[in-house]
């Protein structure tokens, strides 16, 4: 499935709840939570990663992966918890005006 515009911020945030992952571990949480139906370009990833950094959303350290690799771990920062709030609340909000203008019946204009 195609990500909408301004949901991968969205998911990257939410992916980061639980504790630091580097990238491939975002990419993978995100394909395991929807079942497979998402697939994030790792270029689109790695660029919301290192502009969500810079906004201060984000810490990053390096250490060893899984594989005994050396990879970037992000975490989030307080500011990206606030940024997650906000982001969480604003969709919560859209999905709930998509449905009421999509309900059958709703004709009157």
């Amino acid at each position: 499935m195609e990500l909408r515009p301004g949901t991968l911020n969205l998911f990257i945030l939410r992916a980061l709840v639980d504790g630091p992952r580097h990238g491939y571990a975002i990419a993978s949480w995100l394909r395991e939570v929807s079942g497979g139906d998402l697939a994030v370009e790792e270029g689109a990833l790695y660029h919301a990663l290192h502009r969500m950094e810079h906004s201060g959303w984000l810490a990053a350290t390096f250490g060893p992966s899984e594989q005994n690799r050396q990879a970037k771990f992000y975490r989030l920062t307080p500011a990206g918890q606030r940024a997650l709030g906000r982001e969480r609340r604003a969709w919560t909000d859209y999905t709930k005006l998509v449905a009421r203008i999509l309900q059958p019946g709703r004709t009157r204009g």
